[in-house]
């Protein structure tokens, strides 16, 4: 009788297990020695450099701890889970923001088929996707491409003084999302839709939306705000095949709004991204254009920044890189640009008083592959600014403080490097 029993519990953890696919514990420690020097030019003929040496984390790849699993439900269907958090291993920190651990890279939950696959939680944007695998440094580290910097990430400069790219909170992926991806089988062709609740709270009658039509008459600026910021609708197609990947993605997020102003602003993205591998060499290029959009219930609402709905702000960037592979390691280089349109006083923009912002990047860095999981790597960057723009490498902002002996101070250029070791599990 115990024999039985013992063999009935046996079968019956045998076919939980069968049921459930073992978890997988992955992760990556990425550690890496960082230089920074960010100059300033003095109307005056004095310069001014702010600079760093760091040791931090994420300069090949992104440093994370992560859990995944699947559940066969049979007839084709299928249920995960992706449980994926930031690790500062410079410091000993869990999260980004130097607490616990947390899953803010990626935390989904999904339901997969023969119709594709429906994810839930947090996850990538489609247009941060064309940012990152068309670029050869991945968005990491100094040599990431100057597109991703101008439109908020990995930057620490005062680019909200462009047109807010940096007020994107989306821009690299968005929290409370619904997505749906294509099914692998379709001949080479893959998309994704995302829709990311904003989770504000809405009033009816709207003239109750806090702190209410008096605050708005003192501070135009303030009251009402962001009752619809946080919102990300977007979607992305390609065609992989071979050696030839090419991808479109579009994507609205709304950055900020004003209810008693009757205004909202969203930030309209869409780029374009291709790459082929020739055996001895690989190709990146991509092209980005991202608009801040003001819509108003009327041209003539107080608080309205762009009362006609004309010259929008923008920013508009390329990207041209190679990856070449070397015996066991692997020679990276990209040069990207960017070009800010309309982000001055309108007087500017109407009559071109004040040239465009604009920067550009070059970058060159090299990985050798100790083995599969472990590599060194060694990175150079920099970018060169005109006509106002203040993007970086990383590191410290630009010093523009105006004063007697330096005279008003403009940004110049930004160098910096990466050396470092990655080792992934």
């Amino acid at each position: 009788m115990k024999k039985s029993l013992v063999a009935l519990a046996a079968l019956a953890v045998a076919g939980m297990a069968s049921a459930q696919s073992s978890v997988t514990l992955f992760g990556i420690v990425d550690a890496t020695i960082s230089g920074f020097s960010n100059k300033s030019e003095g109307a005056l003929g004095q310069n001014v450099t702010t600079s760093q040496t760091v040791l931090r984390n994420s300069g090949y790849n992104s440093s994370r701890l992560g859990f995944r699993g699947t559940e066969d439900l049979g007839g084709g269907l299928a249920a995960s889970f992706w449980l994926e958090g930031a690790l500062n291993n410079d410091d000993g920190t869990g999260a980004a923001t130097g607490g616990g651990q947390n899953w803010q890279r990626r935390s989904t939950v999904s339901l997969s088929g023969a119709f594709g696959e429906v994810r839930l939680g947090r996850d990538f944007t489609p247009t941060f996707w064309n940012d990152t695998v068309f670029d050869p440094f991945g968005t990491n580290g100094v040599g990431t491409n100057i597109i991703s910097t101008a439109n908020g990430y990995n930057n620490p400069g005062s680019t909200i003084s462009q047109g807010g790219f940096t007020a994107n909170t989306t821009y690299y992926r968005a929290s409370n999302s619904i997505g749906f991806f294509l099914p692998p089988n379709l001949g080479g062709f893959y998309g994704q839709v995302m829709y990311a609740f904003n989770e504000k709270t809405s009033y009816d009658p709207g003239t109750l939306t806090p702190p209410g039509a008096s605050a708005f008459i003192a501070n135009p600026t303030q009251a009402g705000r962001n009752e619809r910021a946080g919102r990300y609708a977007g979607g992305r197609i390609g065609y992989a095949n071979g050696p030839l990947d090419v991808a479109l993605a579009y994507g609205q997020s709304t950055i900020a709004s004003n209810y008693f102003a009757g205004t909202t602003n969203n930030l309209n993205t869409w780029n374009l991204g291709a790459s082929y591998d020739f055996g001895v060499v690989k190709l990146f290029g991509e092209y980005s254009d991202a608009k801040l959009k003001q819509d108003t219930s009327s041209n003539f609402v107080a608080g309205a920044t762009n009362p006609f709905g004309f010259r929008e702000p923008g920013a508009e960037g390329w990207l041209i890189g190679a990856t070449v592979p070397v015996g066991p390691g692997l020679i990276r280089v990209s040069y990207s640009a960017v070009d800010y349109k309309n982000t001055g006083a309108y007087i500017n923009q109407v009559f071109g008083f004040q040239p465009d912002p604009k920067a550009d990047k070059f970058a060159l860095g090299y990985v050798h592959n100790l083995s599969k999981r472990t590599a060194l790597y060694a990175t150079v960057a920099r970018v060169s600014n005109k006509n106002g723009a203040d993007l970086t490498v990383g590191g410290p902002a630009f010093y523009t403080t105006t004063s007697a002996l330096t005279g008003t101070l403009t940004p110049k250029n930004s160098t910096g490097y990466d050396l470092g070791i990655r080792h992934s599990f």
